[in-house]
């Protein structure tokens, strides 16, 4: 499917720009892929922070997914919209978050939720909004394998399991495990360094099931120890990033075939001086968390250095002798797809390099109706 020039569109003229393009057919191609990695599609999982629209969760379903990963109550209501089957949401929701999770919950009963917890505090708040409406929830355990962000440690989380069983209106299911810090690009030092970790899970795992006599869920991993878990049995998978792929996984994650499915496409609006142009790709069009070299590829003029940014533009630098003039159109691959889509309202999709339409990244919002 990998073709020259295959981002190129035809009918530029009729598109402004900054935007996002994305190819469907490339979309298509890369839940196949995952599918065919999983081998298994009820073992797959995928989060949705990525795509935020209900045109790419149709396709996911198309291929037989029914299970989904979400980390907003946006996400999850965009979900329950598309009649998902089953949604966790994989954030620990507190405060006027767990309401509005119960509302969401009441709002859609077709979808089964359920959510994470690492502590005692949030699964008593947890279990006195779900018992006081009258709720019986799934909970999965978050477990903190490294990333140091959320989750309790292996060591201590059978307690937390033995607290959690008091509790009315809601049920341990399983352990969630993110391990988004192991990127390295080796697989077989990623692999050593995700095993390692792996081996307390397991062993969580027989503990729970020895005192619940219940089978335990375990939902593990991103998309860089994708291919890692989905050759373990009875392991539910949740990348997101592979259904648009972007720069940053495909230089990380060499092994994994996904094809970049979602462009950015900027242009040429003024040449400050001989060896620097400005482009209409600021702060507001693309990810900006990473240094400044690590924000954007351009596909058809790779040599492009990036030296500033600011809200509505990117200014880079080229050769002395250059032939670029204002309206020249530049594409993009986005290091980091996902909170780059969070900043388009809508992308635009191209079949034979012809815009035909355009996907609504509902999600992107912070509320839809709850």
């Amino acid at each position: 499917m990998e073709k020259e020039n295959w981002y190129i569109l035809k009918n530029i003229d009729e598109l402004d720009s900054p935007a996002l393009i994305v190819f469907p057919e490339r979309v298509k191609y890369n839940i196949g892929l995952a599918i065919s990695m999983v081998g298994d599609v009820k073992r797959l999982r995928p989060h949705v922070k990525t795509n935020k629209a209900k045109e790419v969760t149709e396709l996911l379903m198309e291929a037989g997914i029914n299970k989904f990963k979400c980390a907003t109550i946006a996400e999850a209501e965009m979900l329950a919209q598309c009649d998902a089957a089953d949604v966790l949401l994989a954030y620990q929701p507190l405060g006027p978050k767990l309401r509005r999770f119960v509302s969401l919950i009441e709002k859609y009963p077709a979808t089964q939720f359920s959510c994470l917890t690492d502590n005692r505090t949030a699964a008593n708040d947890q279990s006195i909004a779900f018992a006081g409406n009258h709720l019986s929830l799934s909970v999965y355990i978050d477990l903190n394998v490294g990333m140091n962000r959320t989750g309790i440690l292996p060591a201590e989380a059978f307690d937390l399991f033995k607290y959690c069983s008091t509790l009315k209106g809601l049920t341990v299911a399983g352990l969630h495990v993110y391990d988004g810090h192991l990127r390295d690009v080796d697989l077989e030092l990623r692999k050593q360094r995700c095993d390692e970790a792996f081996n307390e899970v397991e062993k969580l795992k027989e503990l729970f099931e020895k005192n619940s006599r219940k089978t335990t869920t375990i939902i593990a991993g991103g998309s860089p120890t994708f291919p890692i878990h989905a050759v373990r049995q009875n392991v539910e998978c949740s990348p997101g990033t592979f259904v648009y792929w972007d720069k940053g996984y495909s230089d990380q994650c060499p092994e994994q075939k996904f094809l970049p499915a979602a462009v950015l496409v900027t242009r040429v609006i003024s040449l400050p001086n001989s060896n620097h142009i400005c482009l209409d790709l600021g702060h507001k069009s693309v990810a900006a968390e990473n240094e400044i070299s690590k924000r954007v590829f351009f596909l058809n003029a790779p040599g492009l250095k990036a030296i500033s940014q600011s809200e509505e533009h990117l200014v880079v630098e080229t050769a002395q002798e250059h032939s670029y003039k204002p309206g020249d159109v530049l594409y993009g691959l986005p290091f980091h797809i996902c909170p780059t889509v969070a900043l388009y309202e809508r992308v635009h999709t191209v079949e034979e390099g012809i815009i035909t339409g355009e996907w609504r990244n509902v999600a992107r919002d912070r509320v839809i109706t709850i």
